[in-house]
């Protein structure tokens, strides 16, 4: 985040999502790859994200909750603010967000990603379950989602 903040030439805001989130609150050790959403984009990040993944050797990754489901309402001002480096602010992707993406997947690592979530109070039952009941008519315009069986699995998440 520090090198990312000094080399980008403008404003902007990076959203982490995934592993980046695990790894911050401490309940992973490792992830594969850093997952990002930039958005406004701050002038000058691509070329310092191709720099810094060779010079770092990291992964990342241009992916984030709304390219897996629909957008929860409201997902902009519920991401939690990291840290602002230089002009470029940092922010945990909305957790209930990703919770619902970890839970369209169904893999047995998202799976236990939201219930850290929901160990750490990250999100709520009821937020995961209202946050779903929010996208489900628009899951019709995410044809890898199945509907049934993401709905299911919510379900299960929020159980008492």
């Amino acid at each position: 985040m520090a090198e990312l903040g000094r080399r980008a030439r403008g404003t902007g805001r990076v959203y982490l999502t995934g592993g980046a989130t695990a790894l911050l609150h401490g309940w992973r050790s490792t992830t594969a790859d850093i997952d990002i959403k930039l958005d406004p984009e701050p002038e000058g990040a691509f070329a310092a994200i191709a720099n810094l993944k060779n010079e770092l050797d990291l992964n990342i990754e241009l992916a984030s909750p709304d390219q897996f489901v629909p957008p929860v309402p409201g997902w902009r001002d519920r991401s939690a603010h990291i840290a602002r480096e230089g002009a470029v602010d940092f922010y945990h992707f909305d957790y209930t967000s990703q919770a619902l993406a970890k839970l369209s997947r169904g893999y047995e690592r998202d799976l236990g990603d939201v219930s850290a979530m929901l160990t750490a109070k990250l999100t709520s039952r009821d937020e995961v379950q209202r946050g779903f009941e929010a996208i489900e008519k628009a899951l019709i315009r995410y044809p890898g989602v199945d509907a049934d069986a993401f709905r299911s699995r919510v379900l299960r998440a929020v159980e008492p």
